[in-house]
């Protein structure tokens, strides 16, 4: 039997071709829905060009046919335009309010077509609860290839293996293992991987059987042989960076990564005070200036959202960025050793701006550029959308290193949440190629009271 699905705007919004995923059934838009659509046209951001697209294809369609009566999809289904009549749920319900007008139309959808199943397809929480007390069935519109947060790909895992398994790590050729047996030997009760297969460039905590002793290393997948792989000791472990060395294995994955040429693609996910961001910078300082394999550390964040002028705010580009991008300028700072006597004097992170060495670069306008030889930040990316993401990685050009940094948890764009922002994204679509490595930092490192808010609060 055919169902009916009355979309809401938000889901539309965050992926105009939602019409096109419901197989053969009927697909209803509120007219309120495409109102609220109307509103955000005109903007600059991903919303603006989700809403433009979003009206393109309902034009597309009104020319094939009459929407009030229901025209063909393409792929199958019925794509419909409904409103409220005014009868039965609206005699209880605010009809200047969105969202109950959206109810209402679902509503008088369900009561016209009793024996047809009718569900209401929104990201809100709060409209999916209200649907539920009105008797509406009602669901989060769930896209494909979105891992559930809890399943979320760690980056790296424990296992326990004999010690002749540590000392053939550290050989020459390093240790050669079949990952079905690697896999046998995952420890049980931690957070290290558990629950997914082996992926190339998954960094392993080796730890000895009948001892205390253990060891890190990476694995790299045998291309010729998925079965087979070799896990070689980090060279880095222990190595300072700018004056920082790695506090805890996670931080010494992340800094493996960060320094590893061959990676392109780093995702470091944590909690705030994990070090996350300021490994990031201390490496691509590193690179750009030490050893001089990039042309220059690009740093970014979202200027939330992602898209919204910045005209606003008095002053230049650099002037505007100042309060989102003051995060970055305290790192480098402290980098650089900067005292408070040195910030009296004038000394700072704008030192290395004026060198050319560092650029802040605003995301809004990273469309149609092309990014080579850089090395590139891109910080709090949890609050991107798949699409921005793909729009910065798809800018990067030959010998740029990008790195994703952020905390799935820590949302601040209402239109993603913990499993469809894009740095999951990413590290769900990423994990199992060659050029990216992930690593999910847990403890917090900045001080004891950080940490301590970071867990009880």
């Amino acid at each position: 039997m055919k169902k009916n699905f009355i979309i809401d705007t938000n889901v539309l919004l965050h992926d105009p071709r939602a019409i096109f995923r419901f197989a053969d059934n009927r697909v209803i838009i509120p007219i309120y829905v495409i109102e609220e659509v109307d509103t955000f046209k005109r903007e600059l951001s991903e919303l603006g060009r989700n809403a433009r697209e979003v009206s393109r294809i309902l034009d597309d369609y009104r020319r094939k046919g009459s929407l009030r009566e229901g025209v063909e999809l393409d792929g199958g289904g019925l794509l419909k335009v409904a409103f409220a009549s005014g009868d039965d749920a609206s005699r209880f319900l605010h009809s200047e309010k969105k969202d109950n007008l959206i109810l209402s139309t679902a509503l008088e959808v369900k009561r016209d077509d009793p024996t047809v199943p009718c569900t209401l397809i929104t990201k809100d929480v709060n409209l999916r609860v209200r649907a539920d007390v009105l008797g509406l069935d009602a669901e989060n519109y769930e896209e494909e290839d979105l891992a559930s947060i809890s399943e979320l790909y760690p980056g790296a895992a424990e296992v326990e293996v004999p010690n002749e398994w540590i000392e053939a790590m550290h050989g020459e050729e390093g240790l050669a293992v079949d990952l079905g047996d690697l896999a046998s030997r995952r420890a049980g009760g931690g957070r290290g991987g558990v629950g997914h297969g082996f992926y190339t460039n998954e960094y392993l905590w080796l730890r000895r059987e009948d001892g205390p002793q253990n060891s890190l290393g990476r694995l790299t997948i045998d291309e010729d042989d998925p079965r087979r792989g070799v896990v070689r000791p980090l060279s880095r472990a222990h190595e300072q960076v700018w004056g920082i060395s790695p506090r805890n294995k996670e931080q010494a994955f992340a800094l493996d990564a960060l320094l590893d040429d061959s990676i392109d693609l780093v995702t470091l996910i944590g909690k705030a005070g994990t070090g996350k961001t300021l490994m990031a910078i201390a490496a691509g300082l590193r690179k750009v200036t030490d050893e001089q394999r990039h042309h220059k550390l690009v740093v970014s964040r979202p200027v939330f959202p992602m898209g919204r002028d910045i005209g606003y705010l008095p002053g230049t580009v650099e002037e505007k960025l100042d309060p989102w991008m003051r995060p970055i300028f305290d790192n480098v700072e402290f980098l650089m050793g900067i005292s408070h006597a040195d910030r009296r004097s004038g000394r700072g992170a704008d030192e290395l701006r004026s060198m050319g060495i560092i650029e802040i670069e605003p995301l809004t306008y990273i469309r149609g550029r092309s990014l080579p030889n850089l090395f590139m930040i891109v910080d709090e990316a949890q609050n991107l959308t798949p699409h921005e993401v793909k729009t910065i990685l798809t800018r990067v050009g030959q010998g740029t290193k990008i790195v994703l940094t952020g905390d799935p948890y820590q949302i601040d764009n209402p239109y993603v949440d913990s499993e469809s922002n894009g740095l999951t994204y990413v590290v769900n679509r990423f994990k199992e190629q060659s050029v990216a490595a992930s690593v999910t930092l847990f403890k917090g490192e900045r001080s004891r009271l950080a940490e301590m808010a970071a867990n009880l609060l």
